[in-house]
């Protein structure tokens, strides 16, 4: 591990002194949401009075210094922005990845998921302005054996996956030269404290509570720690298209809470699991939708994810994993934060 740690780290640093700087001022479009919302203060750490974050109107809780209130569904808005800052990239992470509210209220999902993107590319017209947009492996339904490759048809099962699927193709139409990373599950910590994959199954069994988790949903969670350098990076070459950006570990939901169930310390009676086909019929839900990133590996020249969680000894061996706990092994809900939420080898 220390080896590959080393090697890492090595391919890291010789890919850095190559790369282009990221064009600035940089506008984060969604930082309510989990990628968002961590990418925000790496970029504003990195660049300091550079980097402008912009939230939801009605979102009036959350607050900072470089954050504004700007519905990207307004034109107007969002024109205004502009002339004031004269963003010179723009990392996309908004829209609503709430799969049973999507379901329910259809118009709502086009309006946060798809029509934002097009009132986005309308501001850019005429502009050099580089676009990052994020999108997400829910635009595919379900592949035996996984490892979904970008030339291969989407074919969403959600209301959700459906408008993430439209914006990359009006994207593809209208502003080929921008970069659509597809992501799987962003493993970090979330504005509300429940929006979050980790959030929400954690919040269940802190609670006391029980929590379901498909065995046969199978997707490849990344740390947003490893996002945040991937999508710096993207920012600043020329790659155009769409990319995957999946870690390398694939894991079933099941699986996932497992994790969280032992590495948290809470009762492993909590955690129930079930197949997709005995939950109810809304939201749909989607099977492995696993991709595989060698594309992207091979236009950045290493590898640009480390494995969620990065190591092996919290990889679950079988269905009652969660149930054991070793007397040597150290657990408990800061252990989410140190391993789960946050890469250890970028805070060793």
């Amino acid at each position: 591990m220390i080896q590959n740690t080393l090697i890492h780290r090595a391919r890291n640093l010789a890919v850095d002194t190559t790369r282009a700087q990221t064009p600035l001022p940089l506008l984060i479009t969604g930082v309510a949401g989990v990628p968002g919302y961590n990418a925000l203060p790496y970029f504003t750490e990195k660049y300091p009075d550079q980097v402008v974050g912009v939230r939801q109107v009605n979102n009036w809780r959350m607050l900072g210094d470089n954050i504004v209130a700007c519905d990207v569904e307004d034109v107007d808005g969002m024109k205004r922005l502009f002339d004031k800052y004269q963003f010179r990239a723009v990392l996309n992470c908004g829209g609503c990845c709430a799969l049973k509210s999507c379901e329910l209220d259809p118009s709502m999902a086009w309006r946060i998921n798809f029509e934002s993107v097009r009132n986005l590319l309308t501001v850019l017209e005429g502009s050099d302005t580089r676009l990052v947009q994020l999108s997400i492996d829910l635009v595919y339904s379900d592949k035996l054996g996984g490892g979904y490759l970008e030339h291969e048809p989407t074919d969403p099962v959600t209301i959700y996956g459906k408008t993430m699927a439209a914006a990359e193709n009006l994207i593809q139409l209208e502003r080929p030269e921008s970069a659509v990373l597809r992501i799987s599950l962003p493993m970090g910590v979330s504005f509300n404290g429940h929006a979050g994959a980790i959030d929400w199954i954690q919040s269940r069994f802190m609670k006391n509570k029980p929590a379901t988790l498909y065995y046969d949903e199978i997707r490849t969670p990344t740390y947003t720690d490893c996002m945040n350098r991937v999508i710096d990076d993207v920012l600043g070459r020329d790659l155009a298209g769409i990319f995957h950006a999946g870690g390398p570990r694939r894991l079933s939901l099941y699986q996932i809470a497992q994790i969280i169930n032992r590495v948290g310390d809470y009762n492993p009676h909590n955690l129930m699991g079930c197949m997709r086909v005995e939950a109810g019929p809304i939201p749909p839900r989607a099977g492995d939708v696993t991709m595989d990133s060698t594309k992207l590996a091979d236009q950045l020249g290493y590898e640009p994810f480390d494995p969620w969680p990065l190591e092996e000894c919290w990889m679950p061996t079988h269905a009652d994993w969660h149930h054991e706990r070793p007397a040597d092994e150290e657990r408990g809900p800061h252990r989410i934060q140190e391993l789960l939420c946050r890469n250890p080898r970028f805070f060793d």
